[in-house]
């Protein structure tokens, strides 16, 4: 029986000790993973900012769409330019 006791007390230890380093290690590890987390968070890149679409460029004056209106007449008139191209031209000047 003194072997026996002797058996299960040497078991309980090495149980114990296995238990406690195993814990340590754990213990361990997870402060280690917690600061490496926490230094990949300080050194990531910040989210990019949103930028405004810029504002739209300023539509010509009436003057300069007169200009090209009159142009654009005068090209018709030299035969440069067909009916039909005469209008998609105009209708793109008077959109834009």
């Amino acid at each position: 029986m003194p072997g026996l006791l002797r058996g299960v007390a040497r078991t309980a230890v090495v149980a114990g000790t296995a238990t406690a380093v195993s814990n340590r290690v754990s213990r361990r590890q997870a402060g280690r993973w917690a600061d490496q987390q926490q230094q990949q968070q300080q050194y990531a890149e910040p989210p990019p900012q949103q930028y405004a679409p810029p504002p739209p460029a300023p539509q010509a004056g009436m003057d300069d769409k007169l200009a090209q209106l009159k142009e654009l007449g005068e090209l018709k008139a030299a035969g440069v330019l067909s009916e039909l191209e005469f209008e998609q031209q105009k209708a793109r000047i008077l959109a834009g």
